[in-house]
């Protein structure tokens, strides 16, 4: 027989979750923000095409979209014995340099590692050995993530020589007001990316594996199986929104939040799926109309570029789900 959960399991499961939504938002946005610090000034060496800025930039997306897949994965677990997974992030450390960056990093992965430990001991205990696995193979791209910010701890992160950033934008236009509209958008998408994770990968729950008519048997594949694999398309559009709205944000020497808002709604079912993700979707359609508005009236063009490119993606998710009412 499959092993039986206990609540200490699904507490550290779950707390895996909550570190890694945390650390995907955190290594995201630190990503994001590499536009505010970026210098415009001549590359380090003339046969290079980056600077170090894009290099730790990319570095953090890599690590950033790794966490995102950890969580997915210690999500999936948690359904296929049965419980339920947290949609609750912990809190994200972002700072103003590279060095402050891999500093943050280095601190979350050292508590990664603690964590994945008791984990890793619990579950052997247990004669876990599915969650086992699972959690050698965080643990050791955990390590890789620790080793990499331990080698740029102590990154030169000054301003190379070369020509001053040209100013290009109208600081007028980006009042407090604005940022905190454009940051509504910011919080709408990390809502949606993690509702729409959770929702994926609760299709694995035993529930919702059932098979009950001919159909179902024939295509291998329940209601529920069927709208997970319409989610995961749709996340790693909303992950690219959350791309352009971050770095726009910070390319205007913005700051972005990190707190989903609305709260994710996940539901228990694949109708309940559906509904809640319309009325997400039906959100986002809403309020993005309303900073493209904005954006028309401050004369700031690049934003409402954005935004209405966005919008169209948003409307097509919107009837991808009314489709199945």
């Amino acid at each position: 027989m499959a092993i039986e959960p206990t609540e200490e399991l699904f507490d550290l499961l779950n707390r895996g979750v909550a570190r890694e939504l945390q650390v995907a938002v955190q290594y995201m946005l630190q990503h994001f923000k590499m536009e505010k610090i970026l210098r415009r000034v001549k590359l380090e060496n003339i046969i290079l095409d980056k600077t170090t800025y894009d290099a730790i930039g990319e570095l953090l997306r890599k690590i950033a979209i790794e966490e995102m897949k950890h969580a997915a994965h210690i999500m999936e677990r948690i359904y296929y014995l049965n419980g339920e997974a947290t949609t609750k992030s912990a809190k994200p450390m972002i700072g103003e340099t590279m060095k402050d960056f891999m500093a943050n990093g280095l601190h979350a992965e050292e508590e990664a590692l603690d964590l994945y430990r008791k984990t890793l001991q619990l579950t052997e205990s247990m004669g876990d050995y599915t969650t086992n696995e699972l959690f050698r193979d965080i643990y050791e791209d955990e390590e890789k993530h620790y080793f990499a910010f331990q080698e740029h701890l102590n990154i030169d992160d000054a301003e190379p020589e070369g020509p001053p950033h040209e100013e290009t934008e109208n600081p007028k236009i980006f009042t407090p007001e604005y940022f905190e509209l454009l940051n509504k958008a910011v919080a709408a998408e990390i809502s949606a990316i993690v509702q729409y994770t959770n929702q994926h990968e609760k299709a694995a729950k035993i529930a919702l594996r059932e098979m009950v008519v001919p159909l179902e048997t024939i295509k291998d594949k329940t209601k529920a199986g069927e709208v997970s694999e319409i989610l995961k398309k749709i996340f790693m559009q909303e992950m690219n929104h959350l791309e352009k709205i971050g770095e726009r944000i910070y390319k205007v020497k913005g700051e972005c939040v990190y707190n989903p808002d609305p709260l994710p709604e996940v539901g228990d079912n694949a109708d309940d799926f559906l509904r809640l993700d319309h009325k997400a979707e039906d959100y986002a359609i809403v309020l993005y109309r309303q900073i493209i508005a904005e954006a028309i009236t401050r004369g700031d063009t690049k934003t409402r570029k954005i935004f209405e490119d966005i919008v169209v993606e948003e409307e097509e998710h919107y009837w991808t789900f009314d489709d199945f009412f």
